[in-house]
């Protein structure tokens, strides 16, 4: 949730000439709809069903997958993840998050909602991102970020 997974994860695969993923986008490309119309038009569940199914997929060798927030919090899909992925949290401050998100369109978990029932749920999220292998300050510039996780990733 705003901390950046997506476009370091892309720098990343671009420097070590992976392929990358976004599960967001599988999804969205498997529902041919944004994560947005799904939520609106059929529900939560129904996305969170779709990323089960295309996660697996994702994760595959020499490969980078920036994960939606959420899909870590089902045990079943951390436990793949865990199993198949070097995990990286990029942790960022909830300030920080909140300033690149809260204005940003197509966030359904974020529309509607205070600063505060964000933050809730940022730390509800935060104890399994906590769990991630190896953290790393994703409140640094990105081609920073990228660095790092690409100095844990070629160990």
């Amino acid at each position: 949730m705003g901390s950046g997974k997506t476009l370091v994860g892309a720098l990343v695969a671009q420097r070590a000439g992976a392929n990358f993923f976004d599960l967001d986008h599988l999804v969205e490309d498997r529902a041919g709809m944004s994560v947005a119309e799904i939520f609106a038009t059929h529900s939560e569940e129904t996305f969170r069903a779709l990323e089960r199914e295309m996660l697996p997929r994702a994760l595959q060798p020499d490969t980078v997958v920036a994960l939606g927030g959420g899909v870590a919090m089902d045990d079943d899909n951390w436990a793949l993840i865990s199993d198949r992925a070097l995990t990286v949290y990029l942790e960022v401050a909830f300030d920080m998050v909140w300033e690149r998100i809260r204005q940003l369109p197509g966030r359904p978990l974020v529309a509607g909602r205070t600063a505060s029932e964000v933050e809730s749920l940022y730390e509800r999220r935060r104890a399994r991102y906590e769990q991630a292998t190896h953290r790393v300050d994703g409140n640094l510039p990105a081609g920073e970020v990228a660095e790092q996780v690409m100095k844990l990733w070629s160990a």
